[in-house]
């Protein structure tokens, strides 16, 4: 892994590599199947940021499962713009269903936060959060995530989807601001 890269004005080092990244998706892969097993979940990613980690924990999963994508953003920049845009329409078809809502990263909770109660309208059997990332410090709206690649500090990271401002959401392993 190169030692600094930069995208638009930050600079960035690494945090977690590609190879670690995917041991723990691997986990949670597990972790899914085992609870899961004998019913058929539906994993709802969050894009554009879950985008590469719902692939890959769905590739992990050794149950039978589906997926969908919901548009939701909260982000400009580096900082949260304190306003939750639910873009998506939700599908009255995941009714009853075991629901997995796959993101990023939890932050504040904000954005999970205002998702949630939209998304139990349609009555849903469950509700669960799996995450690649979640910060604890930065937490404000007491959401959990029931499945987590990794616990970082209250720090602005890019890569395996994650962006600074469209940029860095490619590379294959997690970098820090410096």
């Amino acid at each position: 892994m190169e030692q600094r890269i930069s995208l638009h004005d930050k600079h960035f080092v690494p945090c977690i590599g590609r190879e670690l990244i995917a041991e723990k998706v691997a986990a949670v892969g597990a972790e899914i199947s085992a609870d899961y097993a004998g019913r058929r979940p539906l994993l709802l990613a969050v894009l554009n940021g879950s985008f590469i980690f719902a692939a890959d924990l769905f590739r992990h999963l050794a149950i039978e499962a589906e997926i969908a994508f919901v548009k939701l953003s909260s982000y400009s920049g580096t900082a949260s713009t304190g306003k939750v845009n639910i873009e998506s329409v939700i599908d009255p078809l995941w009714l009853g269903r075991d629901i997995i809502i796959v993101e990023d990263i939890i932050d504040t909770g904000r954005t999970l936060a205002a998702f949630v109660p939209e998304l139990q309208k349609v009555n849903p059997a469950s509700i669960k959060i799996a995450s690649f990332l979640v910060k604890p410090d930065a937490q404000q709206f007491g959401i959990a995530a029931h499945y987590t690649a990794f616990h970082i500090n209250n720090l602005f990271v890019v890569g395996y989807g994650l962006d600074y401002d469209g940029l860095g959401r490619n590379l294959p392993d997690l970098w820090v601001v410096e």
